[in-house]
């Protein structure tokens, strides 16, 4: 028993517990456990769940895995950046400002967390992720990568870095590359949310299945003849959850299309421009009674004008990379990006001092240049020496 198991308080930020089933296997479970913050994603909570899935990818009588948050409210709103915040702050008044490599916070945080993300997406046994309420960020690093996505009708989804002055990152580069046509660019442009129909709709979930079904569909876990067979493990795991569906599709509070879905055609249109600037223009400028329409055109038009350009020229690169070069990719334009003023200068305004005013630089989408842009994924590592140089070798 792990010793978050026997602290009847249960304050650590992440849980751990193993579910008996009745085939003598496990089911392994994972608890993100700060209500508080919404979940957001600190270090130490990268560091526990990347140290118990090493554990269990090597157990043979774990069978699955399930991950899950405490709360109601959400499954993990993004990175906990109050301490990134702040070690940017520092860099960027030492003399060591130039090097994106001196911000040894930053390097730890970005590798940990992006090898955690690498690991569900490679991990050899099934993974359920159950994304109930907001998912954002780091919390979509979580979920994208596992073998089985849930949603609910309480689910909303975005990659909002544009408001602070990122990038949709965490992988974000390949898997909103996943989606029908268009659809990633404008989600990364404009950080909109959507529900869990439309999750669904652009493979960014598997299942859409009711809140109120969640204990039950533990029961049925627990009552399967499990066996040391990933794969074949992995096809009980879809049975259960199809049929979860198809009753929560087949009740009266069963989820609607959403905006993604219903707007694709309008969506594409706005984001097949001979080029990215015509492409931002075309989004702003677009005209809408849809509420969800005129947030995102907002949304983009207030955002960081790097993050922008910087979006699209990842989603390009990335479109013919493997997962690990593509997590090689982000890791360098992150450490780039926390060098750079919008990255701090967006959490100031959103998250510190809460003014939301931030003063990007450049400031308008017109200062920006390709050069300034593609500096962003400048590799400071001689060859073999990257950081996440082992990301994918032997997989």
């Amino acid at each position: 028993m792990s010793d978050t198991q026997q602290n009847p308080i249960h304050t650590a930020p992440v849980l751990f517990d193993t579910l008996p089933t009745d085939s003598g296997h496990f089911i392994g479970m994972i608890q993100l456990n700060v209500e508080k913050t919404l979940n957001a994603l600190s270090l130490q909570m990268i560091d526990l769940m990347a140290s118990q899935l090493a554990a269990w990818q090597n157990d043979d009588t774990i069978a699955m895995l399930f991950m899950h948050a405490s709360g109601e409210k959400a499954f993990c709103a993004g990175g906990d950046l109050q301490q990134l915040y702040q070690s940017m702050r520092n860099h960027h008044i030492s003399d060591q400002r130039d090097d994106i490599t001196a911000n040894q916070y930053a390097c730890d945080f970005f590798e940990r967390e992006y090898r955690l993300d690498y690991l569900i997406h490679t991990y050899p046994k099934p993974i359920l992720c159950w994304g109930h309420g907001i998912i954002m960020g780091g919390g979509m690093g979580l979920m994208a990568g596992a073998s089985h996505r849930v949603v609910t009708e309480k689910t909303r989804l975005a990659m909002p870095e544009i408001a602070i002055g990122l990038f949709p990152d965490v992988g974000g580069s390949y898997f909103l590359n996943q989606m029908p046509e268009g659809v990633g660019l404008f989600l990364a442009l404009t950080g909109t949310m959507i529900n869990a129909s439309d999750a669904r709709f652009i493979n960014l979930a598997d299942y859409v299945v009711a809140q109120g079904d969640k204990v039950q569909v533990l029961k049925t876990l627990q009552q399967q003849a499990w066996t040391s067979l990933s794969t074949k493990n992995g096809y009980l795991l879809d049975l259960i959850l199809s049929d979860a569906q198809l009753k929560f599709a087949e009740s009266s509070e069963a989820v609607q299309a959403g905006p993604i879905e219903t707007e694709l055609s309008t969506i594409q249109d706005l984001c097949n421009q001979d080029s990215i600037e015509q492409t931002i223009e075309a989004i702003i400028n677009h005209s809408s009674d849809d509420k969800w329409f005129a947030k995102a055109s907002a949304s983009l038009a207030k955002g960081s004008p790097s993050s922008a350009y910087l979006a699209d020229l990842l989603l390009h690169r990335a479109k013919n990379m493997k997962l690990a070069d593509v997590f090689r990719m982000e890791y360098n334009a992150a450490l780039h990006c926390a060098a750079r003023p919008d990255f701090a200068e967006g959490i100031r305004a959103l998250l510190i001092d809460k003014d939301l005013k931030p003063n990007w630089q450049p400031a308008t989408h017109a200062e920006v240049s390709a050069e300034w842009v593609e500096s962003f994924i400048d590799n400071p590592w001689p060859a073999g020496a990257h950081p996440l140089t082992d990301l994918g070798h032997g997989d």
